[in-house]
């Protein structure tokens, strides 16, 4: 039996970790690098990435440079002696003499069908532009974002309500399967990658303000624009009603509002019920099912409306419009 092949793995976050662990289970994984730890929570402690932790359960060498441009961490990738590099959501580019290292290069697992969304955020910005459709591209890296030619494309439904945490997890496991079904035979060389389409889209990193919801867009668009920032950064609209004062009204799950006639003006509230709370958008509605108010723990719309954070025509929108 020849001897299993050596491999670094770059990556960082939770999607990360099932790929990691079927790069364990086929090769020889003689280093993981990882983000620094980042401050979290309200004591600012330092929090380690979850690749970091499960390399560390599975006896992995773990390095979190600072920066990776230096001529140390050069030296220590070429020390790996690696055959592949294999990167999934490392947080960073990886320069050309980085590239070069490993004797097989740098094979990337991206989470969208390229040349479609390349860059930072590309399951956010699948759902939240209404994708039906979204995978997992294995690509050979190059000095491009997301540009290099493509071994294999692995396709994947996005259900109607699924937030970008749930299809996020379904893109995990399957990047672990193409792992373990693919990427050793691109390390032997019997796989040729195809160049990819020179112009393609992109999805960048993405920020608080991002997760603004726009009422005047289509109640579809506004559905697809809270599934797509949620875990984070978090779809929000902002609320003003007696007593409350203006707040932040983090939206954490929402549906479709079935066609009720005239739905009023955008970001007004037109019912409340079991439902959830009805609110008019451009064209149709959307029922928020669940939703936080700043400060506040997360309710369902008949207790929000319990509480008085929210009531019968009141209008959702921006900071400076709610009221």
């Amino acid at each position: 039996m020849s001897e299993p092949f050596r491999a670094v793995f770059f990556g960082t976050p939770a999607i990360a970790v099932p790929a990691l662990e079927a790069l364990y289970a086929i090769a020889r994984v003689v280093g993981v690098v990882c983000q620094p730890d980042k401050p979290a929570g309200r004591g600012l402690t330092l929090q380690a990435p979850p690749v970091k932790s499960r390399a560390l359960a599975l006896g992995l060498p773990v390095v979190q440079p600072e920066k990776i441009r230096t001529p140390e961490f050069a030296a220590w990738l070429r020390d790996c002696d690696a055959d592949v590099a294999l990167v999934l959501a490392y947080g960073r580019i990886l320069p050309r003499e980085l590239l070069l290292v490993p004797r097989r290069g740098c094979v990337n697992l991206h989470a969208s069908l390229l040349p479609k969304l390349r860059g930072a955020a590309p399951i956010n910005w699948a759902i939240a532009g209404g994708e039906t459709e979204t995978g997992i591209s294995l690509m050979q890296m190059d000095e491009g974002c997301d540009t290099g030619p493509i071994y294999s494309l692995h396709r994947l439904a996005i259900g109607p309500d699924e937030t970008a945490g749930e299809l996020a997890d379904r893109l995990a496991a399957l990047a672990a399967e193409v792992v373990r079904t693919e990427l050793g035979a691109v390390v032997r060389g019997e796989r040729t990658p195809t160049p990819q389409p020179a112009l393609g889209t992109l999805a960048p990193k993405l920020t608080r303000e991002h997760g603004l919801v726009d009422w005047a867009e289509p109640a579809g668009r506004v559905h697809d624009r809270v599934r797509g920032m949620t875990p984070w950064p978090g779809a929000h609209t902002f609320v003003a009603g007696s007593g409350s004062g203006h707040g932040r009204l983090k939206l954490l799950a929402t549906r479709l509002g079935a066609p009720a006639g005239h739905e009023g003006s955008p970001g007004e509230i037109v019912a409340i019920g079991p439902a959830g709370a009805r609110v008019a958008c451009g064209t149709g509605s959307v029922l928020v099912l669940r939703a936080q108010l700043e400060g506040r723990k997360a309710l369902g719309a008949v207790e929000l409306a319990s509480g008085r954070a929210i009531a019968v025509g009141l209008r959702l929108g921006s900071e400076d419009a709610a009221g």
